[in-house]
């Protein structure tokens, strides 16, 4: 059985003498910054990148009632499912807030495996002891290879046309002259064409090192660390756990006591760090309502019906006023007590799924919470992700940030309400894969 408590160790990725920082991530070593972020944080919209941050535990369900437990966990349907696809499902609690989301793939009539997420809620049901289904554990390498150059990289290391694989598909291909399988899948959080490559763990620092010396020979691949990891989701339009928000298992005493929570949140941010609810999101908070189906019993589904027909918040991106976040950078060179120091490209460095800054409108009254804050390299803009009262959601809407923490010196920084997702290339869902040169004969 694969341990989920295992502790930190540099196994999925080859060592490159190069690379200087590392960090402990849900209890692994990952890189922090192997290439520049400068360059990393363009590599999505110009050319590609390998990231190799949320490899980990898989966990798979097998058995007759493995899909009624899968339905009963999330807020989608379960059922309209083919295999060898994925869905990105949505968990919640009995209060619907969301206690964990993650990819999971059918990989057979009774199986379905979750990779770079947290299985508690499955587990959890599993201990009701009514389900016949058995969880399979193992440890693997996740590779995200997101930009415009993505599928031709991958297509001329497996040699293998890869065009028409779909959205949220899987195919097991070979990488030639190496005894590997790797599923590759079309799916990432860069919003722009983006796909995954998995397998077993043992298999990663070969296949990472193989990928990476031809996508930089070919086409001018960047590796991309977890410093600048989370700038793709804030632009992409990808809220996450742990990361932009808490989940909500991080307040279940079972949970804590399992000791799954390999990276309890710390709560930072303008918000008292005594509400842990301004750091839980609903679905319909971060945008995902339009995935809840109500035609089937789920773990909090009166909580999110009623959300359904009565959203109070929504989701937005905050383009933050840069004479303010100037002023951020310049306090440090000022006498007196500085503004709390602002990272490049993320504030606080992540994961922060703890951090959240209260968000108010013009006449001073709260109205939504900030978190995810990067520095665009490409956009030139602070941004964040916000949850926001819906009234206070139209583009061009005039807010304020709070940025500091609870109890400190605080800086209302001037912001601007703008489109979600903020990046405006085109999607991986709707990119003409047409127009992508091929890596491999045809």
């Amino acid at each position: 059985m694969f341990d989920l408590t295992q502790r930190s160790e540099l196994k999925y990725v080859p060592q490159h003498p190069d690379v200087k920082t590392y960090a402990n991530i849900f209890g692994s070593l990952f890189q922090w910054e192997a290439d520049d972020w400068q360059s990393a944080s363009l590599s999505w919209k110009k050319s590609c990148y390998i990231h190799a941050g949320i490899s980990g535990a898989e966990v798979t369900l097998k058995g007759p009632d493995a899909q009624a437990l899968v339905s009963m966990s999330a807020i989608n349907d379960c059922y309209n499912w083919k295999i060898g696809f994925g869905k990105h499902l949505v968990m919640c609690d009995e209060n619907g807030l969301i206690s964990s989301h993650a990819l999971v793939n059918r990989v057979g009539e009774d199986s379905f495996a979750m990779s770079a997420g947290n299985p508690w809620p499955w587990l959890k049901l599993l201990q009701t002891k009514k389900y016949n289904v058995q969880p399979e554990f193992r440890d693997i390498y996740v590779f995200q290879c997101a930009g415009p150059k993505s599928l031709t990289c991958i297509e001329d290391l497996t040699q293998t046309d890869l065009h028409d694989l779909k959205c949220l598909e899987t195919r097991h291909v070979k990488i030639p002259g190496k005894d590997y399988d790797v599923m590759v899948q079309r799916i990432g959080m860069s919003g722009t064409l983006s796909y995954e490559l998995r397998g077993p763990a043992e298999d990663g620092p070969a296949i990472y090192d193989a990928f990476y010396t031809l996508g930089k020979e070919k086409y001018d691949m960047k590796r991309l660390g977890w410093r600048t990891y989370f700038v793709n989701h804030t632009e992409g339009g990808y809220p996450q756990t742990s990361c932009s928000f808490s989940q909500a298992c991080d307040i279940d005493p079972a949970f804590n006591a399992s000791g799954m929570n390999l990276l309890p949140p710390i709560y930072t941010g303008s918000y008292d760090p005594a509400n842990a609810r301004a750091r839980l999101r609903t679905p319909g908070e971060v945008g995902w309502m339009w995935m809840a189906k109500f035609d089937h019993d789920f773990v909090g589904r009166d909580a999110v019906e009623a959300e359904a027909k009565n959203p109070k918040r929504t989701i937005v991106t905050l383009e933050w006023n840069s004479d303010d976040v100037v002023d951020i950078h310049n306090s440090q060179f000022r006498d007196g007590e500085p503004y709390k120091y602002m990272e490049m490209p993320i504030a606080p460095q992540q994961p922060a799924g703890g951090n959240a800054d209260r968000v108010l409108s013009k006449d001073g009254k709260e109205i939504g919470a900030s978190s995810s804050c990067v520095y665009s390299k490409y956009f030139r803009k602070t941004i964040s992700q916000c949850t926001i009262d819906i009234d206070q959601s139209d583009l061009g809407n005039e807010v304020f940030i709070e940025w500091g923490d609870f109890g400190g010196k605080i800086k209302k920084v001037r912001a601007t309400v703008a489109r979600f997702p903020y990046l405006d290339l085109v999607r991986n869902e709707k990119y003409n894969i047409s127009t992508v040169p091929y890596g491999c004969k045809k």
